[in-house]
């Protein structure tokens, strides 16, 4: 006997009181991919688990949102910024004449990218559970590159963008990821560490992220 029938031996004798065919039957699961969870409060998980990241969140209208994205950048401590395709001008009107101000069209190459400060992107959707924010880089988001080099990030996420989880994230997202469109996770800074948990900020992607939540 090799070691495969071995295991199999060993798979066998261990269920032989299991007499029911069907998984689902023998392990019921009270829960269906996709569907939101009973969440109390979507957009306070968001916001709780967002800042456990280490970024920041400012709640605003919808009619004050270039306010605060140009508050944001000044907060920032940014100079200069990137602002992709599709965004409002008034976004652009707001930040004002201390901060340069970049366009992506045509678009920048990865040098120019390289010096500049900060970008300021829309969001596909925001996922409660993980705080976790998904770019497929439609109209507002503009180019992956764009969320990858600057050091700072401005995401503007609409309230009702908010989900309860990633698997109910992954349903919005799937038209995109059908047509082969590339999807960017944000979960905070960019960072990682190595086996001795040293951590290190900044390796594939901005390090401070800003989250303007409109509500």
């Amino acid at each position: 006997m090799n070691a495969r029938d071995e295991v199999l031996r060993r798979v066998r004798a261990a269920t032989t009181d299991v007499t029911d065919a069907d998984p689902a039957q023998d392990s019921p699961i009270d829960w269906i991919y996709g569907r939101a969870l009973p969440t109390d409060d979507v957009l306070a998980d968001f916001i709780e688990k967002v800042i456990d990241y280490g970024a920041t969140v400012t709640r605003c209208t919808a009619d004050d949102v270039a306010r605060a994205v140009a508050d944001a950048l000044a907060r920032l401590g940014a100079a200069s910024v990137v602002l992709p395709p599709g965004l409002p001008e008034s976004w652009a009107e707001a930040i004002g004449s201390g901060v340069g101000v970049l366009r992506d069209d045509p678009p920048l190459g990865n040098a120019d990218l390289d010096v500049v400060d900060a970008v300021v992107t829309t969001a596909a959707v925001a996922m409660a559970d993980s705080g976790t924010i998904a770019l497929d880089h439609t109209e507002g988001q503009g180019r992956r590159v764009l969320s990858l080099l600057p050091d700072r990030h401005v995401c503007v996420v609409r309230a009702d963008q908010v989900v309860s989880d990633v698997p109910e994230g992954l349903a919005v997202l799937g038209p995109a990821m059908r047509r082969g469109r590339p999807v960017t996770w944000l979960s905070g800074g960019s960072a990682t560490s190595d086996i001795e948990l040293t951590r290190v900020e900044g390796v594939h992607g901005p390090r401070h992220l800003a989250v303007i939540l409109a509500e």
